[in-house]
Order: C-alpha cells, then sequence, then structure tokens
C-alpha cells in the first residue's frame, strides 16, 4: 500500500501555492502549548518526517516548551505501524530519531483540539477541509510548504512535498530537505506570534 498520493497533477486540486499569509491563527486557549498537527496519507514518511524536523526546529529556536507537535495520516492503512524505513534512514542521517513514532489516522473530531494544522499536499489539504465542520476557520489549516519563504507560484511541485514512497533514497532526502525548509519558515511565524516565545504556555 502506498503511504501517499502522487506528488502533483491530481486533477481538480487547487492552484500552485504562494507563501503562506505572514500572521498564524491565534491559540485557541489562553493557557497551554500551542498545538501544532502535521498531516499526510498514510503518516508514514512525510508527515512523520516533518513532525520530527519541526521539533527540532521550535527546539533549535527555543519553542519546544511552547510547541506541541505531532503527526498523523487522512487514511487508515498503516495506523500502528512504525515509519517506512528509508524515511528512518534519511532522518538519522541528518541526526534525527525517528524510531518511536506509530502511524495514527486523524479523526474529524481532532480538529477543534489544533490550533494549527498543516498538510503535505494539496491532495490531503483538500480531505482535511472537506472533513472540517461547516464553522471551522479554514485558516487553521495550511499547507506545509507554503511556509518556505522561498516558494512562488511557478513551483514544478505546485506546493506540495513530493511523495518519495517506493522510489530511491535520493527521493527522501529530496522531500526532507523541502520539510526542511518549509520548517524553519513555520518556526519564525511560530516565534512571532504575540507573547509566545516571551512566556512558553507549558
Amino acid at each position: 500500500m502506498r503511504d501517499e498520493h502522487p506528488q502533483s497533477g491530481i486533477l481538480g486540486l487547487m492552484p500552485l501555492i504562494t507563501p503562506a499569509p505572514r500572521d498564524l491563527p491565534g491559540p485557541r486557549q489562553p493557557f497551554g502549548n500551542y498545538k501544532i498537527c502535521l498531516v499526510c496519507l498514510g503518516n508514514i514518511c512525510r508527515s512523520p518526517m516533518a513532525e520530527v524536523v519541526l521539533r527540532g526546529e521550535l527546539a533549535r529556536a527555543g519553542l519546544a516548551g511552547a510547541v506541541s507537535v505531532d503527526s498523523a495520516g487522512t487514511g487508515d492503512w498503516h495506523v500502528g505501524e512504525r515509519m517506512f524505513s528509508p524515511a528512518r534512514a534519511e532522518l538519522a542521517r541528518r541526526g534525527y530519531d525517528g524510531s518511536g513514532h506509530r502511524a495514527r489516522q486523524i479523526q474529524p473530531s481532532w480538529l477543534a483540539g489544533y490550533d494549527l494544522v498543516v498538510a503535505m499536499d494539496r491532495a490531503n489539504l483538500a480531505s482535511l477541509r472537506r472533513m472540517a465542520p461547516g464553522d471551522y476557520d479554514a485558516g487553521r489549516i495550511r499547507l506545509l510548504r507554503s511556509f518556505d519563504p522561498a516558494i512562488t507560484d511557478r513551483d514544478p511541485y505546485g506546493g506540495d512535498v513530493p511523495d518519495p514512497y517506493g522510489g530511491p533514497p535520493s527521493g527522501f532526502e529530496f522531500a526532507l530537505d523541502l520539510i526542511a525548509d518549509a520548517a524553519r519558515g513555520l518556526v519564525a511565524q511560530v516565534a512571532a506570534l504575540p507573547g509566545l516565545a516571551e512566556h512558553p504556555r507549558a
């Protein structure tokens, strides 16, 4: 079973993505951590890699105590499984540990518990928006690479993190490069949330 949708070119998807708005949605609650969930289809490749990398970038920015990060998939094929081994290997090559991950499937009821839900590609972005109730703030569901400050509407992948599943190790390396660029941009926006860096919410 494949982990993810193909990288792009799926008919009916949204147009190419430009950089995210400069302001993140604020926290839902006055106390507790700012909560982020990263989402792909199977939760065994891209979203858990992004979870590990984003946690590392938050720690480097001094925000580990203020932000909670986890990940999930929109599909249920791999629930309970470990991260796909080539994804773990690429993380390990860069000094990260993905060994503790177990795949989960996101549920509609979970959306209200997150301040920000971040999709790895446009197909999962669309799935999450369909999953959300009618009164849900659509601005709380974003595309990961929209946080990369270098992205433009000419991006050859349409703003997606291409699916490395079933391909060579270089595909996981490339996906992780894109994830890392976007994670740094996301952390910069998190750091700009009023009061978050100065007063950790743990």
